[in-house]
């Protein structure tokens, strides 16, 4: 079977089952696009057909985005992996440990063993994490009425860290905290910079922090998954459009075939369309394990209806790079150990393998993140690409 009737199957499979209400998976080498296709509807029950060009949130696919950007700043030397990073962002001289809560629910914080750097930023080793995944947070927040990131306030960026800068791997707002030295040293708004440096090269025109009228006329709906199975749209599930910050870390709106430029991007080690938006050794530094001894860890939720436990390839040691998670060993899809993926929350995904020159990605937009139905179905497609391979 060609890589089209494989693709094809799982797409068919993803929707007639009721897994998916649609989606839209594409695969690409070096070269260009080997299969973009899509299937379903952008909001069940409405009849519009989930078309390839379809727009939809694709959430913490964001942030390999952000962290080329920061990268590309890195090599001018306007910002530095492992300076404070208070020196440019002065916030982030304000964060403290969380400890723990005192006997009337007060949060009880300490000054941090070592300054944060934008390399534990984009490592997620900063200490910052998710409300999602951490009951602490959760509670902190409450007993402060600091606001969750995704209202995009700067407010939603003064949470405490965990732990110390550098002691181990957690998920967090470290990312957005990037995207805001971006600003600081680019004198831009992050998504102009974005639009200048990264996006526009790149010919992603349907990728932005703002929903324009075209894009719009294309999106796709986030759905809930009820109790039962069924899922249902959420209308007004959306990130503000108006944001005090543009969310570096899950703000973009965007399709799959742009992304698909993207990941041609770093298979061809940093150049697009005759241009070379990153250096090589760039790419390499990119695509390596920066977080030494520290492994990327299960994410347990506390808020259900957002997200489900996760882990991908449960068991495989998995580490990080300087803006992807890194599998140790060969995948049960065909992907080869070394390669580079995330997600995003709406269970979008996608993977880069350099050592067989391909790499794809998946956009539906449905919740709970690690969906029992969306998981399987996006595995069995990047299964399909590399058994079209052999």
């Amino acid at each position: 079977m060609s890589m089209r009737e494989r693709a094809d199957a799982v797409l068919v499979e993803s929707v007639s089952t009721d897994a998916l209400p649609g989606v839209v998976a594409g695969a690409t080498n070096r070269d260009g696009d080997l299969y973009l296709g899509g299937l379903g509807e952008r909001v069940l029950g409405s009849g519009e057909e989930m078309t390839p060009d379809t727009v939809g949130w694709i959430a913490s696919m964001t942030k390999a985005i952000t962290t080329a950007a920061a990268m590309q700043l890195v090599e001018q030397g306007r910002l530095e992996l492992d300076a404070p990073a208070s020196e440019v962002a002065p916030g982030l001289g304000d964060a403290a440990v969380l400890e723990g809560f005192d006997g009337d629910g007060n949060p009880r914080t300490r000054p941090p063993r070592r300054p944060i750097t934008l390399r534990h930023l984009l490592t997620h080793t900063s200490g910052f994490v998710y409300d999602i995944w951490n009951e602490s947070m959760v509670r902190y927040q409450e007993a402060t009425g600091t606001p969750g990131i995704i209202e995009c306030r700067d407010a939603c960026l003064t949470t405490p860290l965990v732990f110390d800068p550098g002691e181990r791997w957690d998920y967090g707002i470290g990312i957005d905290w990037a995207g805001k030295m971006v600003e600081a040293v680019s004198g831009q708004r992050l998504g102009e910079y974005l639009r200048d440096h990264l996006l526009g090269p790149l010919g992603m025109d349907d990728t932005a922090f703002r929903i324009t009228d075209a894009m719009r006329s294309r999106l796709a709906k986030i759905h809930m998954r009820g109790e039962d199975g069924s899922l249902a749209p959420q209308m007004e599930l959306e990130i503000p459009q108006d944001p005090e910050f543009e969310m570096g870390g899950g703000g973009l709106y965007g399709t799959v075939g742009d992304y698909l430029r993207f990941i041609r991007m770093i298979l061809n080690r940093g150049r697009a369309n005759g241009e070379q938006l990153l250096a090589p050794g760039t790419v390499d530094a990119m695509s390596r394990n920066q977080i030494g001894e520290n492994r990327v860890c299960e994410l347990k939720t506390v808020i259900p209806p957002f997200s489900n436990d996760a882990e991908f390839f449960p068991g495989m040691p998995k580490t990080w790079s300087l803006g992807f998670m890194i599998n140790t060993e060969e995948a049960p899809t065909g992907r080869s150990a070394g390669s580079l993926a995330w997600a995003g929350l709406a269970n979008s995904y996608f993977w880069i393998d350099p050592a067989r020159g391909v790499g794809g990605a998946w956009l539906a937009q449905v919740l709970p993140f690690a969906d029992e139905k969306a998981v399987p179905a996006y595995l069995a497609f990047e299964r399909a690409v590399y058994e079209s391979l052999t």
